[in-house]
């Protein structure tokens, strides 16, 4: 490492942590109060308008002048899901926190913990909130929507209506539950896939991370298996719509983007990196969050992973950039402000 005489070194020395966050109860609320607070506002918020009556005034046909359904997609029967959405939402979480807890067999970090059920917060409320905003304002017709609208009108009062020839008609002729049809007119996007995948992706981006399944290294077949089992559960709950009809699949493909997108930001607002195996697995500092991390080889935790494949030990120095971390130098801030290597 080269020395100044101006120079303040940023780095610990070799084999010393960067980090040693020393966490108290007090610390840990004063530290992460305002994100709890956040978070719980923003869940109320998407809570209050999950039960507002739809925004969006669709029009839309029901009969053709010679008596012919117009959408028949939209007459489907009108049957309980398959997988209602409090369960998907409580499998989204409980299946990536059991992997969590179970990393701690190996890990031992009350810090990994904290950091990686936050992240897992953070990616299912945000998901929650955007798609129910788009519920609200945007919507969609069910494919059931006709089963629950039972509509006052049949092939004979066709052209009574609005728009061209008066084939279009608006929710004023529904005659059902207003509660049904409030919920039938909100069919994009699918929550039961925003959450699944807000919750499943992230499990499998922290089971990766903390296994190094896309690594250095050829894994054993079990880590490969695990990595996609919770993707094949998100994709599970997401199709199960097609099968009860609650859903149309292009519902289902924004959900399931939505849920993807925040799994991995949530991720990566907590952890170093996504998919760059030497530092994937190590949480951000939060209480040194004026510092940050600082990419550097020598600083690994590498504790912090749950596999000692690769040379993830404290014994082997790692090697290369394949992603977002390229410094292998030491660096050091000067007085100037400059940085020296």
């Amino acid at each position: 490492m080269n020395k100044t005489t101006d120079a303040v070194l940023v780095l610990q020395p070799s084999g010393i942590k960067p980090f040693e966050e020393k966490m108290s109860i007090r610390i840990y609320i004063r530290t992460f109060w305002m994100d709890y607070l956040a978070m719980a506002l923003l869940g109320a918020l998407g809570l209050g308008i999950y039960y507002l009556r739809p925004a969006a005034t669709r029009v839309f046909p029901v009969y053709f002048r010679n008596g012919e359904i117009v959408n028949p997609e939209f007459t489907y029967p009108f049957r309980a899901d398959i997988i209602p959405i409090w369960l998907a939402a409580f499998l989204a979480f409980i299946v990536p926190f059991i992997f969590i807890m179970l990393m701690q067999i190996r890990v031992r970090s009350l810090n990994d913990v904290n950091t990686a059920v936050m992240g897992l917060l953070f990616s299912l409320i945000s998901a929650a909130v955007f798609q129910v905003f788009i519920k609200w304002l945007i919507g969609g017709l069910r494919p059931h929507f006709f089963s629950v609208c039972k509509p006052n009108i049949n092939a004979t009062n066709v052209g009574s209506g609005t728009g061209f020839d008066g084939l279009l008609f608006d929710r004023s002729i529904c005659t059902g539950n207003e509660k049904e049809i409030n919920d039938a007119l909100e069919s994009m996007p699918s929550g039961h896939s925003t959450a699944a995948f807000a919750g499943l992706v992230y499990c499998s981006l922290y089971i990766n991370a903390k296994l190094k399944v896309f690594a250095n290294y050829r894994p054993q077949y079990w880590k490969f298996v695990l990595f996609y089992a919770p993707l094949l559960g998100a994709v599970l709950i997401a199709s199960s719509l097609t099968i009860d009809h609650y859903h149309h699949w292009y519902d289902i493909l924004a959900g399931s983007v939505i849920g993807t997108m925040f799994a991995f930001g949530a991720y990566r607002c907590q952890y170093a990196s996504v998919w760059d195996f030497r530092f994937n697995h190590i949480p951000l500092p939060r209480i040194e969050a004026e510092r940050g991390f600082d990419y550097h080889l020598e600083h690994i935790q590498y504790e912090m992973s749950a596999s000692r494949k690769g040379g993830l030990n404290s014994g082997n120095r790692l090697f290369g950039a394949p992603f977002d971390a390229t410094a292998t130098m030491s660096v050091v801030h000067t007085t100037s402000g400059h940085m020296r290597v």
